[in-house]
C-alpha cells in the first residue's frame, strides 16, 4: 500500500477500499460456539449466520463494491495469526483467483497483525467489519460535523495499523552534526502526526457539542419536547420520519442511507408540537470508535424525552437486531425501563393477513408498560394510533388548566394558541372559557398571567 499523508488537511486518510473497482469476496468467519446473552436473561443471542453474511454483503454494496461471492466459513476457534485456520486461508486463495478479486471483506474485527498476514497470504487488500463501516460512514457524511466525526473515528482506527502503510520502515536522520542520531522511525512520525490531527478534531467536536447544547437550550425555551427515532440500520426510520413530519429526508433500501441527524417539527393530533429527531442507524458490533466519535450526535438520543425504537419486524433476524439496538442504547446510558421507549414494529405491509393477525395478537399481549405499535411507514397504516400514543406519553409532562380570558384580549388568546394546546374554547358573556394543556415549563406563566386553575383529574 502507498503511504498515507496526514498533513492535518480536510481530506481523510486513504482506506483499504479506496480505489477498488474490481470484484470483492465477502467472508463470514463465524464461530460455531453458541453463546448466551446475560443481559437477555440467558436467551440464546446467536445471530443467524446466513443473515449475518447477507448483511455483510449489503454493507459492501453500500459503497458500490461488486460482491463476486459471499463465503460462509464456520470456525471452531480464532487463530491469533490469521483469524482463520490454514485450510480456510488456502481455500479462499482459490476463490480469490477464480473471481480475480482484489479486495476481501472479513465480517469480523481483525487485529493489525491478522489483517497484514491475510493480505500477504491472499496478495489482495483486506478490510474488516470495522473498516468497512467506517468507509460507509465516510461516504455518507454530508455535513461538516459528520465529516469531523467520521475522520476522528477513522484516524483512531488507522493509528494502530500504521505498520501496514509502510514497507520500507526507514528511519529519518535526527540530531545535529555530521553523523546525527537515528531519529524517529517513519511510523513514529506518522503516529505523532495522527495524534496531532486527532487532538485538533476533538477540539472542533467540543465546539460542536457546545453548539448543540445552545440549540437544545433554545428549544427548551420554546419549549418543545424532543422525540428521537432509533433503530437498526435499514429498519425504516427515515421513511417513518418523512411520514410523520412530511419531510423529504433521504430514505432508501440500503444500509446507512442516513447518517447526519435531522430535526423537524412534529404536529400531534390535538394541535400540540414536538421535535422529531432522525438519528444514524445502529448495527451489530458497531465500532467503538464510531460510538465515541458520534457521541455529540447521539446526545440527541440521550436528551430526548421520548425514544421511538423502530424495528423491521419483517426481517428474519428481527429479535437479534432488537438486542443489538438495546446494547448500543445501554452503552449510551439509556435504559429500556421507565416508559421512555416506545417500540414500533415497522413494515407490516410485507405480511399476509394471517401473519399480520398473529402479530397483532402478540402485540396485544405485551405489558402496558412496554407496548408496541404495528405500522407501515410506506402506506401510513397505524401511524395515527402511533401519534396518539406519542401525544399521550408527552402529556405526562403537561398540565391541564381552566381559565377565563376577555374576548377583547386578542394578544392573550393568540399567546395561548402559540404556547399551549387548546382543548376547548367557549364564548360566554364576552369572555372565553378555555381549557388548555401546557408544558410544565409554561404552567406557572399561564397561571400568573390568566389566573388559571390547575385541573386535578
Amino acid at each position: 500500500m502507498e503511504p498515507r499523508s496526514f498533513d492535518g488537511g480536510a481530506d481523510r486518510p486513504r482506506s483499504a477500499a479506496d480505489g477498488q473497482t474490481g470484484r470483492v469476496i465477502v467472508v463470514g468467519p463465524y464461530l460455531r460456539v453458541r453463546k448466551t446473552d446475560p443481559d437477555a436473561g440467558g436467551i440464546l443471542a446467536v445471530r443467524d449466520s446466513d443473515a449475518r453474511l447477507d448483511e455483510a454483503a449489503g454493507l459492501a454494496r453500500a459503497i458500490d463494491l461488486e460482491v463476486a461471492e459471499a463465503v460462509l466459513t464456520p470456525i471452531s476457534q480464532i487463530r491469533p495469526a490469521t483469524y482463520l485456520g490454514k485450510g480456510k486461508v488456502e481455500e479462499i486463495v482459490g476463490v480469490i483467483a477464480a473471481h480475480e478479486a482484489d479486495l476481501v471483506v472479513m465480517d469480523c474485527a481483525l487485529s493489525p497483525i491478522q489483517q497484514r498476514n491475510l493480505e500477504k497470504a491472499w496478495n489482495v487488500k483486506v478490510l474488516d467489519r470495522t473498516g468497512l463501516i467506517l468507509e460507509i460512514f465516510g461516504r455518507r457524511a454530508k455535513t461538516k460535523e459528520g465529516s469531523l466525526q467520521v475522520e476522528l473515528a477513522h484516524l483512531n482506527y488507522q493509528r494502530s495499523r500504521l505498520v501496514r502503510s509502510w514497507t520500507h520502515l526507514e528511519r529519518q536522520r535526527g540530531g545535529f552534526g555530521f553523523m546525527g542520531g537515528p531519529g524517529e522511525t517513519q511510523i513514529e512520525a506518522d503516529r505523532r502526526l495522527i495524534g496531532d490531527r486527532i487532538s485538533r478534531l476533538e477540539n472542533e467536536l467540543k465546539k460542536v457539542q457546545a453548539t448543540r447544547r445552545l440549540h437544545r437550550a433554545g428549544r427548551q425555551r420554546v419549549p418543545y419536547r424532543v422525540v428521537a427515532l432509533v433503530g437498526y440500520t435499514n429498519a425504516g426510520k427515515s421513511t417513518l420520519f418523512n411520514r410523520l413530519t412530511r419531510a423529504d429526508v433521504q430514505a432508501a433500501d440500503m444500509l446507512f442511507a442516513t447518517l447526519d441527524p435531522t430535526l423537524r417539527a412534529l404536529t400531534l393530533p390535538h394541535g400540540g408540537k414536538a421535535m422529531l429527531s432522525d438519528t444514524v442507524g445502529f448495527i451489530s458490533n458497531l465500532p467503538t470508535q464510531l460510538v465515541a466519535a458520534f457521541r455529540a450526535t447521539l446526545e440527541e438520543v440521550l436528551e430526548a424525552d421520548l425514544i421511538l425504537h423502530v424495528r423491521d419486524i419483517s426481517h428474519e433476524d428481527a429479535e437479534a437486531q432488537e438486542r443489538d439496538v438495546g446494547a448500543v442504547l445501554r452503552q449510551l446510558g439509556v435504559e429500556a425501563d421507565g416508559g421512555r421507549i416506545l417500540e414500533i414494529w415497522n413494515k407490516i405491509d410485507r405480511f399476509e393477513p394471517e401473519q399480520r393477525e398473529e402479530l397483532e395478537n402478540v402485540a396485544s399481549r405485551r405489558s402496558p408498560d412496554h407496548p408496541c405499535f404495528l405500522v407501515s411507514a410506506v402506506s401510513g397504516e397505524g401511524v395515527d394510533e402511533l401519534l396518539l400514543a406519542i401525544e399521550q406519553r408527552l402529556a405526562a409532562w403537561r398540565s391541564v388548566l381552566d381559565l377565563s380570558v376577555d374576548a377583547a384580549d386578542g394578544a392573550g388568546v393568540s399567546w395561548l394558541h402559540r404556547n399551549a394546546e387548546v382543548l376547548s374554547k367557549e364564548l360566554h358573556d364576552g369572555r372565553y372559557a378555555m381549557t388548555v394543556r401546557v408544558d410544565e415549563t409554561k404552567r406557572d406563566a399561564v397561571i400568573e398571567r390568566f389566573g388559571a386553575v390547575l385541573r386535578e383529574d
